[in-house]
C-alpha cells in the first residue's frame, strides 16, 4: 500500500501529516507530485473532493528554503473568500513545523487590516484574485520573489468573471515562475488562457471532464412544483440518517424561503449561506456546521466549489443546477475522501431537461424512486415557476387592437393634447427657413 513517506517529505512536514491522521494520498496527489517537483508548468484536471489543494501543497513545501525576504514566493489564487480560509487553514496544518508565514486575503472586510498584515512579512499568500490584484495596485503586495503561482478552480474563477483580474496580476509576475493550475473541467475559456498565458502546461488527469465520483448514489423524485418539495424535504429529514445535509437552491430568494420553512419545522437545526449573508455570518455557520452543532446547510452555489467539510451524508438538489457542470460540483461535496454519500434531486417538469443534459455529460443516468406516502401534494405555484408558462402564453397570444373597459382606458389616459412637440417644431423651423429665403430673393431684387 502507497504511503505519505514514498514522497521523503521533511520530517517537519510528515510530522504534520502524520499528526493529521493522514497516511494514503489520493492518486492525484500521486499523480501531480512528481511533475510538479520537476519545475514545469501543470495543468491538473481532477474532480472536486479528490485531494487537490494537498496535491500542490505538498510537492511545494518539500522544496522550501529559507529566504530572505518579506514578499511572497507562493501565491494561490481561489474563486471564494470561504476557499481562501480553508486553504490557508491547510497550508497552516502542514507548516506548523516549519518557519512559513501564511496570510489570507479577500474582498468583503477591511483591506487596510490586511495591508498591516503584508507589511509584517508573508511567504504564502492566498486571495481571491479582486483582492489581490487591489493590494497589487496599490504597491502593497509585491511579487519580486515571487517563484510559484497556483491557481486553484481555475474554471470557477474565469466563470465567475475574474478573468481581468488574472490577466492583471500575470501581467505583474516576473517571468520565471512555475505556474500550477487546477480545475475540475477543461472549458473553452480555460483553454484560451493556457494558450495565451502559460509555457506548454504537463497535463495531470485525474477523470474524463464530468465523470462524478462513483461512491455517490444518485437518486431524484418527480415533484410537481416548490412549494411540494418543501413538503418533501421536511419528511425526508425526519430520518436521522440525514445527519449532515447540504440543501442547494439556484438563487437567494428560493434559499431564504426554505430556509425559514425549515426553521419553523426544524428549529436551530439548520444554517443559511449566500452572497447577502456576511462574511462573519458566513464563516460562523460553516464553523456551526463543521463542529455538527448544526445539522444542514441551505445553500447556493457558493458553496458548490472546493470547500472541504467531510463526512456529508446527504446533497439535496432542491432546485436542479441551470448548468450541467455545476450538478458535478453539488454532488461532489459529500463522497469525498473514500467515503460513500447520496445526491438526491428533486425535479420538476420544468428542470427535467437540463437534468438529462447533466446524465449526458456524465454517461450516467439518476434513479427515479416514489414519492412517499402521505406527502402533500401543494396546488399553487410561486412566481418564479409561473413566469415560464406567462412569457409562453404572451408569445402565442395575437395582440388585441380592440378590448374591453381597461383597454379603452388606458387609450383615454394616454391620450396627448399637441402643445408643440417634435413635429410642430419641425413644421415652424420649416416654414421660418422659406421666409428667410424669399426675404433674401427680395432683397437681391431690390438691388437690381
Amino acid at each position: 500500500m502507497n504511503t505519505f513517506e514514498q514522497f521523503n517529505l521533511p520530517k517537519s512536514l510528515q510530522k504534520a501529516i502524520d499528526e493529521l491522521g493522514l497516511t494514503t494520498p489520493t492518486p492525484i496527489q500521486e499523480r501531480a507530485f512528481p511533475v510538479v517537483m520537476s519545475g514545469r508548468d501543470v495543468m491538473g484536471i481532477a474532480q472536486t473532493g479528490t485531494g487537490k489543494t494537498f496535491a500542490y501543497l505538498l510537492p511545494i513545501l518539500k522544496q522550501w528554503k529559507f529566504a530572505a525576504t518579506d514578499t511572497p514566493r507562493v501565491l494561490i489564487l481561489v474563486p471564494t473568500r470561504e476557499l481562501v480560509v480553508q486553504v490557508a487553514a491547510e497550508v497552516e496544518k502542514l507548516t506548523q513545523y516549519m518557519s512559513v508565514r501564511t496570510l489570507g486575503v479577500y474582498g468583503g472586510v477591511n483591506i487596510n487590516t490586511q495591508k498591516t498584515a503584508v507589511y509584517q512579512g508573508i511567504d504564502i499568500l492566498v486571495g481571491t484574485p479582486g483582492r489581490v490584484m487591489d493590494l497589487a495596485m496599490d504597491n502593497v503586495v509585491r511579487f519580486d520573489a515571487l517563484q510559484k503561482l497556483v491557481i486553484d478552480e481555475f474554471d470557477e474563477i474565469l466563470n465567475q468573471g475574474f478573468r481581468f483580474q488574472i490577466t492583471s496580476i500575470l501581467s505583474m509576475l516576473r517571468n520565471k515562475r512555475q505556474n500550477i493550475l487546477f480545475s475540475a473541467t477543461m472549458t473553452d475559456e480555460v483553454d484560451e488562457m493556457l494558450e495565451e498565458y502559460f509555457e506548454f502546461p504537463e497535463e495531470v488527469s485525474l477523470a474524463p471532464s464530468g465523470t462524478p465520483l462513483e461512491k455517490i448514489e444518485q437518486l431524484g423524485y418527480k415533484v410537481p412544483n416548490f412549494l411540494t418539495k418543501i413538503n418533501l424535504i421536511a419528511s425526508l429529514l425526519e430520518d436521522e440518517a440525514f445527519e449532515r445535509v447540504l440543501l442547494f437552491v439556484n438563487n437567494k430568494k428560493t434559499a431564504d424561503l426554505l430556509a425559514d420553512k425549515l426553521e419553523e419545522i426544524y428549529p436551530e437545526q439548520f444554517g443559511i449561506i449566500h452572497s447577502n449573508k456576511s462574511q462573519n455570518y458566513r464563516l460562523q455557520t460553516m464553523a456551526s456546521f463543521r463542529e455538527s452543532q448544526i445539522r444542514g446547510i441551505v445553500t447556493t452555489d457558493v458553496m458548490a466549489r472546493g470547500l472541504d467539510i467531510s463526512d456529508i451524508s446527504h446533497v439535496i438538489n432542491v432546485e436542479f443546477p441551470e448548468i450541467p457542470e455545476q450538478y458535478i460540483h453539488r454532488i461532489g461535496r459529500t463522497g469525498r475522501a473514500d467515503k460513500s454519500g447520496v445526491a438526491i434531486s428533486l425535479i420538476s417538469p420544468r428542470e427535467e431537461e437540463i437534468m438529462i443534459e447533466a446524465e449526458v455529460l456524465m454517461e450516467k443516468e439518476i434513479d427515479f424512486i416514489e414519492m412517499p406516502e402521505g406527502i402533500e401534494i401543494a396546488e399553487r405555484l410561486l412566481e418564479f415557476e409561473k413566469d415560464k408558462k406567462k412569457k409562453m402564453k404572451f408569445l402565442m397570444k395575437k395582440p388585441k387592437l380592440e378590448g374591453g373597459a381597461s383597454f379603452h382606458e388606458k387609450i383615454a389616459k394616454n391620450k396627448k393634447v399637441n402643445l408643440g412637440g417634435p413635429s410642430k417644431t419641425k413644421k415652424k423651423t420649416s416654414s421660418s427657413v422659406n421666409r428667410n429665403i424669399l426675404k433674401a430673393r427680395a432683397a437681391k431684387k431690390k438691388k437690381k
